[in-house]
């Protein structure tokens, strides 16, 4: 299996830490890093700062969503990454979520699904160099071609429900956030039902030896997923459902957080000693998972995840 790194991007961290974490996956040789977009910088110029350093990693920018940045925007933003930095440059496309489109954006987040779909159609030829010619029913783009380099970028695509499974399968990788080997399987058995060749990748928080507070940091992940349609589920799935019915109430995080066991963060993340979590990995692996991009988690016991990024590099 194919192990990458995505950064964490950690509210609770220094925002620094990004480009730190990029650099230490580099120098250890993880082949990928994947670049995305939260609160603070923005994606594009923090894979330029990262792309400036002597390393050889691949940037994935992204996902960014389909509602906020359109197809010119994304071919503009991979090119000049990948002229700026030398890298090799891919995008990564999703719906996100309704805090970020309609409240931070302040756009309309209707018709995502097929904005999502249109957006792989529209960009696949922008990255290629040629001349945008595209118009459907929530994205458009008509005559605009790249003056710099054409990335020939690939494209991934963030899928959780079968829409964006569907639109995953025209796209070159599929990737998955907080899943269970088990519901990963089921969404990667429906890609192959679509197509042979689209790659399955999975983003999963990572901790080797983890102290209390990198605990505590992937409980804090979780607490968003546990109420949401779909993810809830999977988690009564998996044996928390009392935890899903009590999130559902919507009572404090802080509430929330306490009810939490450790048994639940395990079911979607990699946590314990190398032994245990390879044993996890395997279990991606044979869900169909072709590629892991490591989430590690950042403490002051380990900043920017370093130990654990090291561990799993050996």
């Amino acid at each position: 299996m194919r192990l990458s790194v995505s950064l964490g991007l950690w509210q609770d961290r220094p925002a620094g830490e990004a480009v730190r974490t990029a650099r230490i996956a580099d120098e250890l040789g993880y082949p990928e890093v994947w670049v995305g977009e939260m609160a603070t910088y923005d994606a594009f110029a923090l894979a330029t700062a990262i792309g400036a350093s002597d390393g050889r990693a691949a940037l994935t920018v992204g996902p960014l969503a389909v509602s906020v940045r359109d197809p010119m925007m994304i071919a503009m933003g991979a090119a000049s990454v990948a002229e700026l930095t030398g890298r090799r440059v891919n995008v990564a496309l999703g719906t996100s979520s309704p805090t970020v489109v309609e409240e931070w954006h302040g756009r309309s987040r209707s018709g995502s699904g097929t904005a999502l779909r249109e957006a792989v159609q529209a960009l696949r030829p922008l990255l290629d160099g040629e001349r945008s010619d595209f118009s459907g029913a929530r994205v458009s783009s008509k005559g605009y071609r790249l003056r710099l380099p054409a990335p020939r970028s690939e494209v991934t695509v963030a899928a959780f429900g079968p829409a964006a499974v569907a639109t995953a399968a025209l796209a070159d990788r599929m990737v998955l956030n907080l899943l269970t080997p088990a519901s990963a399987a089921r969404l990667i058995t429906d890609l192959r039902l679509l197509t042979p060749t689209t790659r399955a990748a999975a983003w999963v928080t990572a901790a080797v030896d983890p102290g209390p507070a990198a605990i505590e940091q992937i409980r804090r992940g979780v607490v968003p997923y546990l109420a949401a349609p779909g993810y809830g589920e999977m988690f009564a799935e998996a044996g928390f459902e009392d935890v899903v019915r009590y999130a559902r109430t919507q009572p404090h995080p802080r509430e929330l957080l306490a009810k939490i066991p450790d048994a639940l963060l395990e079911s979607v993340a990699l946590i314990g000693d190398s032994v245990e979590i390879m044993d996890r990995l395997d279990a991606y692996a044979e869900a169909g998972v072709d590629e892991v991009a490591l989430v590690p988690v950042s403490t002051d016991a380990d900043p920017c995840g370093e130990a654990t990024l090291k561990a799993l590099a050996d």
